[in-house]
């Protein structure tokens, strides 16, 4: 067996001929037909090659193939009339022109072992088989087809026997088939090669399955090949339609995101389907409530969601993403959407011309990029009108069919049921968002005894959870301080948190203690979660909170947590900790304790409290980020809300947090001692006067002389309840900072006091409702010494 070459010059003539009709190659085997030297004639145009009787054109600028008889002029003056065959280049656009050489030669070499398999029968064989086969030799030279074969390459036998595969048809696929066919005839094995080709004799691409088999004589050697070519675009479609829906069921529906559903539509079509995609959608009832279920009428307005093309940027488009555009009734926007069913254009009935020229810059896009097929297809879901995806061609050459219509109703139908449930979860997330804001502080009160800070970011992705803030005044100038988290996400979750977040603000309205505090909003969650079981739902309430309360006088703070991280503390001397606080059991567990620890607080500490959307992250673990946590706070924490940010930025992904997250920054104040005035009064009725005497002269020191009437009846009252219902010892303490004056009672009795309608000869029972009545507010709470009875009077306004 003769060895096979990648290319035998001297059997083909072969030239290159530029756009411009120049010639940049000449072959040996072209040398030899017309006696030019590749010098004399590369660089010149080819049509010096023409005989002046020349009457066939040559090949045109639209052509991509084209064959004829042409007049030649050889070297030494004769005219010979030659069988051209001609290929434009893809990649280059340059033409390759081939006429065989050695096709009807009787000697020819490589053929004589071939003409022993050249028996009537086998010929009547191959000339009659539907299958399209044609038999190659030794040198990969074609050695004959039957009618089939000739009528898929589109050239009679006699005008190509002698000719490469690769210089019959697309050069690309046929220089495929020559490395298979030449392993084929190294080997002696057959295989199965699948290639995407245009033929000579059909106007598009197809799909086809080549098989190559050796052929061999009796001694098993091999002489050449045989090639059969099976059309199996169909089945290929219809394997390419199937993978498309997999596909398509896959892709698209991984986010509950709107403009990310409508990107995975528009990623699944292109190629797949179409070369350019737009995806435009008809913008929300603006009540919230669901679109019509009749077809809209023309004209309609339409938001741009996505779009994708096979060229970069998508130049394409007139439209960007969350632009809106009104499309009228020649549109395939409206008519399809109006029609409820898809449409292709062109068709039957007419083209896009009014609408192109309607709208000037589609029309002058469509024919920049030779757009010459549509199909609009409406997004439907449960009945109802969302959007309308429209399907573009233009590099791929055949027109949208009737299976190319059930495939894209089949892929927009799955995503259109996923861009109504992304919709429905956003509707849902902004009312589960819109009632979780209204529960939370709108903004954070001033207090004397801290400046405080807060953040609130729902979850990027998640439903809307339960997590809290809040920062609650107290009695004596104290302040709460509490964050929690409900379980769960959603409407139900944040109603929880809103009853958890009043039912803390009334305990702490008591003076509970924390642990205390934390003990009672158990027994709620625990009452709660047997509601919710009552009504039939699933899984259980439950909840975590921490609790501080921080006393500007004492500048000592209470914690207690209820399975809530631990706060973080920034110490004036810049260095920060966790706070060592007892976890206690999350709240709905019941029935368990909850510990407190006391600290004291310098002048200007930070007390960070969150929730753990904060620290968690599957990218790292809970101590890098409370690591990070730590540094952010002391590296920004001359400004509270600098901090937040910095915290926020250092701790949370750029996507945002895949959970809820609560944060609470406080900077803690302490009173001066000379803003704090204290006595101790003796149980006796006649020392009244003289505390009131002492109240007035403490009053004028801090320049509340203004104040000093109304102080001194809510002194006389208080000290006078405290003397006759109480038990010693008695304390009487004075408050004040630049708008409050606070004046408090202490006895050792618990009972609480409380107001009574006095009857109208009744000597006594009216000094509380004197007091309620003269001051901004009061009240009473528990020591673990007995009680303290506190009334505020305002200074705003007083000389």
């Amino acid at each position: 067996m003769s060895p096979v070459h990648p290319l035998d010059e001297a059997a083909t003539a072969r030239a290159v001929i530029d756009e411009n009709g120049t010639l940049i190659h000449w072959s040996e085997g072209a040398h030899r037909l017309l006696g030019f030297a590749p010098e004399e004639v590369e660089g010149r145009p080819a049509s010096g090659l023409l005989a002046p009787e020349a009457t066939t054109a040559p090949p045109g600028s639209t052509d991509h193939r084209w064959d004829g008889l042409l007049a030649l002029r050889h070297r030494d003056g004769r005219v010979l009339t030659v069988w051209l065959l001609a290929h434009r280049l893809e990649r280059s656009g340059d033409w390759l022109v081939v006429t065989p050489l050695d096709a009807r030669e009787p000697g020819a070499p490589d053929s004589r072992e071939l003409r022993a398999l050249d028996a009537p029968l086998v010929r009547a064989v191959l000339a009659q088989s539907p299958c399209a086969m044609a038999v190659y030799d030794e040198r990969l030279r074609l050695y004959g087809v039957n009618d089939a074969m000739s009528e898929v390459i589109g050239l009679p036998e006699d005008r190509i026997r002698g000719l490469r595969i690769s210089e019959i048809g697309d050069q690309r696929a046929g220089a495929q088939l020559e490395r298979e066919m030449t392993d084929v005839l190294a080997s002696g094995r057959g295989r199965d090669v699948e290639t995407y080709t245009r033929s000579g004799g059909t106007d598009r691409p197809h799909h086809w399955l080549a098989r190559i088999a050796p052929l061999t004589d009796t001694d098993g050697r091999v002489h050449g090949v045989c090639l059969a070519a099976h059309d199996f675009t169909e089945q290929y479609r219809a394997r390419e339609r199937l993978q498309l829906v997999n596909e398509a069921s896959v892709r698209i529906g991984s986010t509950l995101d709107v403009t990310r559903t409508a990107e995975e539509l528009a990623d699944v079509c292109v190629p797949a389907l179409a070369d350019f995609v737009s995806v435009d959608l008809l913008d929300p009832p603006d009540n919230g409530g669901e679109y019509r279920a009749e077809p809209p009428t023309a004209p309609i307005t339409l938001r741009r969601a996505a779009h994708r093309s096979v060229n970069a940027g998508s130049p394409e488009a007139v439209v960007e993403p969350g632009d809106v555009d009104v499309y009228p009734a020649s549109s395939p926007q409206a008519d399809s959407l109006i029609a409820g069913r898809p449409l292709v254009a062109p068709n039957a009935n007419g083209t896009l011309e009014e609408w192109l020229n309607w709208d000037e810059v589609r029309g002058k896009r469509v024919r920049e990029y030779g757009i010459h097929a549509t199909m609009s297809v409406p997004i439907r879901a449960r009945g109802r009108t969302l959007g309308v995806a429209v399907l573009s061609r233009f590099r791929r050459a055949d027109p949208f069919t009737a299976d190319d219509v059930l495939l894209a109703e089949e892929v927009t139908a799955r995503a259109a049921v996923c861009i109504d449930n992304a919709r429905r979860f956003s509707r849902e997330r902004q009312t589960a968002l819109a009632l979780q804001r209204s529960l939370l502080p709108q903004s954070l009160p001033r207090t004397a005894a801290l400046e405080a800070a807060s953040r609130y970011l729902p979850a990027a992705r998640a439903g809307v959870g339960g997590d809290w803030f809040d920062v609650i005044p107290l009695s004596g100038m104290r302040v709460a301080m509490v964050v929690g988290d409900v379980i769960g996400n959603g409407i139900q979750a944040s109603a929880t948190m809103g009853r958890l977040r009043t039912a803390v603000r009334t305990l702490a309205d008591i003076d509970l203690a924390p642990d205390e505090l934390l003990t009672h909003l158990d027994d709620l969650v625990v009452r709660l979660s047997a509601e919710a079981g009552s009504e039939g739902t699933t899984g259980e309430v439950g909840a975590t909170c921490v609790y501080a309360v921080y006393d500007p006088v004492s500048r000592r703070c209470t914690l207690a947590r209820a399975g809530h991280p631990p706060p973080v503390v920034l110490l004036p001397d810049g260095v920060s900790r966790e706070v060592d606080v007892p976890p206690g059991p999350a709240l709905g567990l019941g029935g368990l304790p909850f510990e407190s620890v006391e600290l004291d607080l310098p002048e200007g500490t930070v007390l960070a409290l969150y929730t753990d959307g904060l620290l968690e992250s599957r990218e790292r673990d809970l101590d890098t980020g409370h690591r990070l946590l730590c540094r952010a706070l002391e590296e920004s924490s001359q400004s509270l809300e600098g901090a937040a940010h910095a915290i926020l930025q250092a701790l949370l992904p750029a996507g945002g947090a895949p959970d809820d997250v609560a944060l609470l920054l406080a900077r803690t104040h302490g009173l001066a001692a000379s803003d704090v005035a204290t006595w101790d009064i003796p149980a006796d009725p006649a020392l009244v006067a003289p505390i009131r005497k002492q109240v007035a002269d403490q009053l004028e020191v801090w320049e509340l002389t203004g104040a000093t009437f109304t102080a001194e009846l809510v002194v006389s009252e208080l000290v006078t309840n405290a003397i006759r219902y109480g038990e010693s010892p008695i304390r009487l303490r004075l408050i004040h900072d630049d708008e409050t004056l606070i004046c408090e009672v202490s006895d050792s009795s618990h009972t609480a006091p409380h107001l009574r309608r006095a009857k109208t000869f009744d000597e006594g029972g009216r000094g509380l409702l004197l007091v309620a009545q003269l001051t901004q507010r009061w009240g009473s709470r528990h020591t673990p010494e007995g009680k303290t009875i506190w009334a505020e009077l305002s200074l705003v306004g007083e000389e």
